[in-house]
């Protein structure tokens, strides 16, 4: 018996791993993310699959039920959005099964930032202006650590992909705004890769007031990437450029 903590993506069932839909086509037991996963994805378990909408329940509950399947020697799909390395709480539940001598295996999937990327059609690392991508979040209910603030991830000029943060978006574009000037591309993107994908494309000089008259508040992703110094062209295709591979030309 396993437990496998498998990523959902970030919606879209063609985005699955091909071992998380084979996990899923198969599984006897299911304990999802609630609204968070997609009814598409969902739909690819067994009628006879056990599901357990993970929402509503503790620590305790979801472990109890593994606990339950451990004895009936099923294995357990445990289905997180995304990728399960990124705000998923997985740690805390294995430690738990590590507590009770269970297996456990993490199988990764497309993270949201992944998914919000490819549909703005943005390359996040651009030569000669960032070769860094910052995944965080503002503060809400759960604090940040002392060092990870908004102001200090600005100054250091990369890529920025805010998680659980759209609700913020008018302190987090003014915050930003302070050190990546007010003309910096700026894109909400809410539910990636979901039918009902929404973006709003600005600045940080005007993407809140856009982003409130999307009336989008939550379950979006905020991205900030420095514009482009000219020209942003990687060396690694350049004629001119040798490498391990190919001989530039000579002049």
């Amino acid at each position: 018996m396993k437990v496998y903590f498998v990523g959902a993506g970030p919606g879209d069932p063609d985005l699955l791993t091909r071992k998380a839909e084979r996990l899923l086509r198969r599984a006897q037991v299911c304990i999802y993310a609630g609204s968070l996963v997609s009814p598409m994805v969902l739909a690819l378990l067994p009628a006879a699959a056990r599901s357990y909408n993970s929402a509503g329940l503790t620590l305790e509950e979801t472990i109890a039920i593994m606990l339950q399947a451990r004895d009936a020697d099923q294995d357990v799909v445990r289905l997180h959005t995304g990728d399960p390395s990124l705000y998923s709480a997985t740690a805390e539940q294995m430690a738990a099964l590590e507590r009770h001598g269970m297996v456990y295996e993490v199988v990764p999937g497309v993270s949201a930032f992944q998914a919000a990327a490819a549909t703005l059609g943005w390359e996040l690392t651009l030569p000669e202006t960032t070769q860094s991508v910052v995944l965080t979040r503002t503060p809400g209910r759960t604090p940040m650590p002392a060092g990870e603030t908004l102001a200090r991830f600005g100054r250091s000029g990369a890529t920025l992909c805010l998680y659980l943060s759209a609700h913020t978006i008018a302190e987090t574009a003014a915050t930003l705004a302070a050190h990546y000037g007010r003309d910096c591309p700026a894109a909400v993107v809410y539910r990636a890769s979901w039918p009902d994908e929404r973006i709003v494309r600005g600045t940080l000089a005007d993407i809140a007031a856009k982003t409130r008259a999307a009336g989008i508040t939550k379950t979006a992703l905020i991205l900030v990437r420095p514009a482009p110094v000219q020209p942003a062209c990687s060396r690694l295709y350049d004629a001119d450029f040798s490498h391990g591979a190919r001989e530039g030309r000579t002049s």
